[in-house]
């Protein structure tokens, strides 16, 4: 289970004295737990993935904000953080990949035009979640519709 795994981490991480990589592990166990406290729900490692996916955006969105003024010490900290949660990702998919999974989800929707788009989303979603940049996908499953 990835939130015992994080737990697991966070505890190494104290004993050793690693603050920084400790301080990013809270945050994620803060998010994790905010969403649980919201929603009255126990989250299991599907539910995580969105919660480190969620995360990593903002992250890169922060990166790129500081980078443009020139912020370049607390862009290096949001790559930092952005390293230590892709740590608990699984492996990304190819392009190869990718390109399979949207051949075979247009496929199975039968989608032909752009208004088909949700159903092929549907469909990619939980199989991608937290192994792909969704808004990359996103971009190719509307060339595809549309090419």
């Amino acid at each position: 289970m990835l939130k015992q795994r994080l737990q697991d981490d966070m505890k190494a991480a104290m004993k050793s004295g690693d603050k920084p990589r400790l301080g990013v592990i809270r945050l994620i166990n803060a998010a994790i737990k905010q969403r649980e406290v919201d929603e009255r729900i126990e989250l299991d490692d599907t539910q995580v993935l969105v919660v480190l996916d969620k995360m990593l955006k903002q992250r890169r969105d922060s990166i790129a904000q500081y980078e443009a003024a020139g912020r370049q010490d607390l862009a290096e900290q949001e790559r930092f953080e952005v390293e230590i949660c892709q740590g608990y990702l699984p492996a990304a998919l190819s392009d190869a990949e990718i390109a399979g999974m949207i051949d075979d989800a247009v496929t199975a929707t039968g989608a032909a035009a752009m208004q088909d788009m949700g159903k092929v989303m549907a469909i990619l979603k939980p199989q991608m979640q937290g192994r792909a940049d969704m808004a990359a996908v996103s971009k190719q499953v509307k060339a595809r519709l549309t090419g």
